[in-house]
């Protein structure tokens, strides 16, 4: 598959095809809010991006500014290239499930040590997130969990189609 031609960039945006791979971290003040069954699950202002080729941000949360309470961890465990096995959790607020809705690295590979124990949400299956009030669109399909705010531009890798890249 051919790779896409990169969407312009604008006045204080970042192009996803101008990020490395292997993917690297990107230490964020930016304000981030995760809402769930109405409640702020999460808010932090230290945010950690990973920024990988052709992929929207995924922002990783300082355990700390997670409210741990409504996180029910899963048996569920993923692969990645480079970072290593990932684990995951339910998001649970009463009576308000979302299925394997986060994922964090318990013991990432050497260079990602960064990210251990910091927790990642799948956007789509959350009622809303913002960064710097912004609402975060999720990127197609359902493997990445990419956040798509008006600072980056794509075509990003996750909708159908886009395996290949």
């Amino acid at each position: 598959m051919r790779r896409p031609t990169p969407d312009p960039i604008g006045p204080g945006q970042e192009s996803v095809w101008e990020y490395p791979r292997p993917p690297s971290i990107d230490q964020s003040d930016e304000h981030v809010v995760v809402t769930f069954a109405g409640v702020a699950i999460a808010e932090t202002h230290g945010a950690l991006r990973v920024l990988e080729t052709s992929h929207a941000p995924v922002y990783y949360l300082p355990p700390d500014d997670v409210h741990l309470e409504f996180l029910s961890a899963i048996e569920r465990r993923t692969v990645c290239e480079f970072k290593g096995v990932a684990a995951y959790a339910d998001v649970i607020v009463g009576d308000r499930r979302a299925a394997a809705a986060c994922w964090w690295y318990p013991e990432p590979v050497p260079g990602y040590e960064a990210l251990a124990g910091w927790i990642a949400f799948y956007p789509s299956k959350m009622e809303r997130v913002t960064v710097d009030g912004e609402r975060v669109q999720p990127v197609g399909g359902d493997f990445y969990g990419s956040w798509i705010t008006s600072r980056v531009v794509g075509p990003f890798k996750g909708g159908p189609g886009t395996q290949g890249w």
